[in-house]
């Protein structure tokens, strides 16, 4: 549902976007959406305790890397897709250090 709604948002740009755009936001939908599931089965059951904590710390400063470095080339696709990742990755961060 989810991911139709992100391809939904954005179909009134397909006739002016690029297939390379287009792919990066097809990319940048799928690796997003990835972390979905994950954060909400973290909510869920109120435990994150099988969750590497250094791995989930070091993908979180890797994403807000990858977020400035989109801003810095103002390339939304790598805005987007970070900066959302980013959030679910910090909820399953979060949940990790709140739940165990």
């Amino acid at each position: 549902m989810m991911f139709s709604l992100f391809l939904g948002c954005f179909a009134f740009y397909l006739t002016k976007m690029n297939y390379t755009e287009l792919l990066g936001y097809l990319a940048a939908g799928c690796t997003t959406i990835a972390f979905l599931p994950q954060a909400i089965k973290a909510w869920k059951n109120k435990s994150a305790r099988d969750l590497s904590l250094p791995t989930f710390l070091l993908l979180c400063i890797g994403l807000a890397a990858w977020m400035v470095y989109g801003i810095l080339l103002s390339n939304t696709p790598i805005i987007l897709a970070n900066s959302i990742t980013l959030a679910l990755a910090s909820t399953i961060l979060y949940f990790k250090v709140k739940f165990g």
